[in-house]
């Protein structure tokens, strides 16, 4: 008789539990994210949510194919969250018509882009409707999280966002969001200290991925390997290249984990190994880590810094 009482209250215990754990999931919100960073951000600010996120570090995050499961997330997400300035223009837009989700579509307040809350660096009105300019972003690089300062402006517009979707969380997201601030602030300031060395150094890359990284941290890209945005380094361009590096090769020549090295392996072996070959990370890891994006920009300094 015992055993039966123990059974039953262990039984009970587990139905009481499961009851819990379905009403703090029915309360979570569910959020889609278009990039790991900004998945990254949504945990900060909402840590209870339920995350997805469409792309990974290692994935481009221009051209991704509109999967059926990322369909079925972003229908059953409350918001979503996504860079914009025509980043995700290639497979957003069908996601969006086959999750036929209002609460996600242009417009709405559950849409969120972060490109439309700062300024842009190289805007060119016009440009992107010429098919021999290559992959041209009219508004802007739409690659802004590279630079924490932006990052932080972003998050402050999301944090505002969240509490009108939210208000029943709006209390707990604005404490969250003014930690976040205060510590990243001061992040901030330590990453420029230890990053002034890199001032005035050269670099040649791919794409105008670290594009937001340069500028904040006072660096200068002076040659890109893609002879066209979007488009991928040709042996024709990269001999041009190899011509106007070779007198004065730049600190390093760097590329996204999701670019192919053998390019940019081949320019650095050209030019004696005398620029530093880095293949970065484009954006977070994981987004589940703790603190995904301060680790991020510790790992690009430290990489720049070993030069």
């Amino acid at each position: 008789m015992p055993i039966l009482i123990k059974m039953r209250t262990s039984i009970l215990g587990v139905t009481f539990f499961g009851m819990l754990l379905a009403i703090s999931n029915s309360q979570a919100q569910t959020i889609f994210a278009c990039e790991p960073e900004w998945a990254a951000l949504t945990r900060v600010l909402l840590p209870q949510a339920r995350l997805h996120v469409a792309t990974h570090a290692r994935q481009d995050p221009h051209h991704i194919e509109a999967r059926p499961a990322l369909i079925a997330q972003l229908r059953a997400a409350d918001a979503a969250i996504c860079t914009g300035a025509s980043l995700e223009s290639g497979w957003l837009p069908t996601l969006q018509q086959r999750a036929g989700n209002p609460r996600v579509q242009n417009g709405a307040p559950g849409l969120f882009f972060t490109a439309s809350t700062v300024k842009l660096m190289d805007a060119r009105p016009g440009a992107g409707g010429n098919p021999f300019a290559g992959d041209i972003h009219e508004e802007g690089n739409p690659h802004l999280h590279a630079d924490p300062r932006r990052l932080l402006e972003v998050a402050r517009a999301w944090n505002q966002r969240l509490q009108e979707l939210f208000p029943a969380q709006q209390a707990a997201i604005a404490q969250r969001y003014e930690v976040f601030q205060t510590q990243w602030q001061a992040r901030i300031l330590l990453w420029e200290k230890r990053a002034a060395p890199l001032q005035g150094a050269k670099v040649a890359a791919q794409h105008g991925s670290f594009a937001y990284l340069w500028n904040w941290l006072g660096m200068q890209q002076i040659a890109d390997l893609e002879p066209k945005p979007g488009l991928a380094p040709t042996p024709g361009h990269l001999q041009q290249l190899l011509e106007q590096l070779r007198t004065k090769p730049p600190a390093a020549i760097v590329i996204t984990s999701y670019q192919d090295a053998r390019a940019a392996r081949w320019l650095s072996q050209q030019l004696e190994n005398r620029a530093l070959l880095l293949q970065l990370p484009a954006t977070v890891n994981d987004p589940e880590t703790p603190d995904a994006l301060g680790r991020w920009f510790e790992q690009l300094i430290d990489a720049l810094s070993t030069r």
